[in-house]
Protein backbone atom coordinates (compact mmCIF):
# COMPACT_ATOMS: atom_id res chain seq x y z
CA UNK A 1 0.00 0.00 0.00
CA UNK A 2 0.98 3.58 -0.60
CA UNK A 3 -0.43 6.63 1.12
CA UNK A 4 0.24 10.23 0.26
CA UNK A 5 -0.50 12.02 3.52
CA UNK A 6 -1.06 15.76 3.71
CA UNK A 7 -1.50 17.71 6.93
CA UNK A 8 -4.47 20.00 6.35
CA UNK A 9 -6.44 22.80 7.94
CA UNK A 10 -9.52 21.62 6.07
CA UNK A 11 -10.36 19.28 3.22
CA UNK A 12 -13.32 18.04 1.24
CA UNK A 13 -14.12 15.72 -1.63
CA UNK A 14 -16.96 16.25 -4.07
CA UNK A 15 -18.54 13.98 -6.65
CA UNK A 16 -20.57 15.64 -9.42
CA UNK A 17 -20.73 18.85 -7.38
CA UNK A 18 -21.96 17.16 -4.19
CA UNK A 19 -19.74 17.05 -1.09
CA UNK A 20 -19.37 13.42 0.01
CA UNK A 21 -16.75 13.93 2.72
CA UNK A 22 -15.24 16.89 4.57
CA UNK A 23 -13.07 17.56 7.62
CA UNK A 24 -11.52 20.42 9.54
CA UNK A 25 -7.92 20.11 10.70
CA UNK A 26 -6.29 16.73 10.32
CA UNK A 27 -4.95 14.59 7.51
CA UNK A 28 -5.90 14.06 3.90
CA UNK A 29 -4.90 10.59 2.70
CA UNK A 30 -4.61 9.47 -0.91
CA UNK A 31 -4.63 5.67 -0.66
CA UNK A 32 -3.29 3.27 -3.30
CA UNK A 33 -3.55 -0.51 -3.11
CA UNK A 34 -1.59 -3.07 -5.11
CA UNK A 35 -2.18 -6.81 -5.75
CA UNK A 36 -0.13 -8.18 -2.85
CA UNK A 37 -1.69 -5.97 -0.17
CA UNK A 38 -3.54 -7.59 2.72
CA UNK A 39 -4.93 -6.54 6.09
CA UNK A 40 -1.37 -6.74 7.41
CA UNK A 41 -0.29 -3.79 5.24
CA UNK A 42 -3.48 -1.88 6.06
CA UNK A 43 -2.93 -2.40 9.81
CA UNK A 44 0.69 -1.26 9.57
CA UNK A 45 -0.28 1.98 7.82
CA UNK A 46 -3.29 2.65 10.07
CA UNK A 47 -1.03 2.35 13.12
CA UNK A 48 1.66 4.53 11.53
CA UNK A 49 -0.81 7.25 10.48
CA UNK A 50 -2.66 7.40 13.82
CA UNK A 51 0.62 7.92 15.69
CA UNK A 52 2.66 9.93 13.19
CA UNK A 53 3.91 13.04 14.98
CA UNK A 54 3.65 15.79 12.36
CA UNK A 55 1.63 18.43 14.23
CA UNK A 56 3.43 21.11 16.19
CA UNK A 57 3.41 21.32 19.98
CA UNK A 58 3.59 24.54 22.05
CA UNK A 59 7.29 24.85 21.23
CA UNK A 60 6.75 24.58 17.48
CA UNK A 61 8.20 21.07 17.21
CA UNK A 62 6.48 18.30 15.25
CA UNK A 63 5.62 16.31 18.33
CA UNK A 64 1.87 15.63 18.13
CA UNK A 65 -0.18 13.12 16.15
CA UNK A 66 -3.58 13.57 14.53
CA UNK A 67 -4.94 11.62 17.51
CA UNK A 68 -3.26 14.01 19.97
CA UNK A 69 -4.81 17.10 18.37
CA UNK A 70 -8.28 15.58 17.99
CA UNK A 71 -8.01 15.90 14.22
CA UNK A 72 -9.90 13.97 11.57
CA UNK A 73 -9.00 12.09 8.42
CA UNK A 74 -10.25 12.46 4.86
CA UNK A 75 -9.36 9.21 3.09
CA UNK A 76 -9.54 9.10 -0.71
CA UNK A 77 -8.88 5.97 -2.77
CA UNK A 78 -6.41 6.61 -5.59
CA UNK A 79 -5.31 3.75 -7.83
CA UNK A 80 -3.15 6.16 -9.85
CA UNK A 81 -0.53 6.05 -7.05
CA UNK A 82 0.53 2.80 -8.70
CA UNK A 83 0.92 4.38 -12.13
CA UNK A 84 4.17 3.36 -13.82
CA UNK A 85 5.56 6.03 -16.17
CA UNK A 86 8.95 4.50 -16.91
CA UNK A 87 8.03 3.54 -20.48
CA UNK A 88 6.26 5.70 -22.99
CA UNK A 89 4.10 8.71 -22.29
CA UNK A 90 1.01 7.01 -20.88
CA UNK A 91 1.05 5.54 -17.36
CA UNK A 92 0.48 1.83 -16.90
CA UNK A 93 -1.75 0.96 -13.96
CA UNK A 94 -1.13 -2.79 -14.02
CA UNK A 95 0.33 -2.66 -10.48
CA UNK A 96 -2.91 -1.25 -9.02
CA UNK A 97 -5.23 -3.80 -7.48
CA UNK A 98 -8.52 -4.49 -9.27
CA UNK A 99 -11.54 -2.78 -7.68
CA UNK A 100 -13.00 -6.06 -6.38
CA UNK A 101 -9.81 -6.56 -4.34
CA UNK A 102 -8.97 -2.93 -3.53
CA UNK A 103 -12.36 -1.67 -2.33
CA UNK A 104 -12.82 -4.13 0.56
CA UNK A 105 -9.25 -3.54 1.74
CA UNK A 106 -9.65 0.24 1.44
CA UNK A 107 -12.85 0.03 3.51
CA UNK A 108 -11.11 -2.15 6.11
CA UNK A 109 -8.19 0.31 6.30
CA UNK A 110 -10.63 3.14 7.05
CA UNK A 111 -12.34 1.01 9.68
CA UNK A 112 -8.97 0.34 11.33
CA UNK A 113 -8.42 4.09 11.60
CA UNK A 114 -11.88 4.49 13.15
CA UNK A 115 -11.07 1.72 15.64
CA UNK A 116 -8.20 3.95 16.81
CA UNK A 117 -10.76 6.62 17.74
CA UNK A 118 -10.32 8.78 14.64
CA UNK A 119 -13.14 10.43 12.71
CA UNK A 120 -12.74 9.26 9.11
CA UNK A 121 -14.55 10.77 6.15
CA UNK A 122 -14.09 9.28 2.69
CA UNK A 123 -14.51 9.94 -0.95
CA UNK A 124 -16.50 7.60 -3.18
CA UNK A 125 -14.53 4.57 -4.33
CA UNK A 126 -14.10 4.45 -8.11
CA UNK A 127 -15.76 7.82 -8.72
CA UNK A 128 -14.31 10.82 -10.49
CA UNK A 129 -13.66 13.01 -7.44
CA UNK A 130 -12.58 16.58 -6.84
CA UNK A 131 -10.38 16.87 -3.75
CA UNK A 132 -9.81 20.31 -2.21
CA UNK A 133 -7.64 21.00 0.80
CA UNK A 134 -5.64 23.63 2.55
CA UNK A 135 -2.28 21.93 3.02
CA UNK A 136 -0.99 23.07 6.40
CA UNK A 137 2.72 23.81 6.38
CA UNK A 138 2.81 22.52 3.70
CA UNK A 139 3.44 19.04 5.02
CA UNK A 140 3.22 16.13 2.56
CA UNK A 141 4.64 12.68 3.28
CA UNK A 142 4.60 9.47 1.24
CA UNK A 143 4.14 6.32 3.32
CA UNK A 144 4.64 2.79 2.06
CA UNK A 145 3.76 -0.47 3.74
CA UNK A 146 6.81 -2.71 4.31
CA UNK A 147 5.97 -4.78 1.21
CA UNK A 148 5.34 -1.83 -1.13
Amino acid sequence: MKVVLQRCKEAKVTVQGETVGSIGQGLTLLVGITHEDTEKEAAYLAEKIAGLRIFEDEEGKMNLSVTDIGGAILSVSQFTLYGDCRKGKRPSFIAAARPEQAEPLYNRFNEMLREKGLVVETGQFGANMDVALTNWGPVTIVLNSPTA
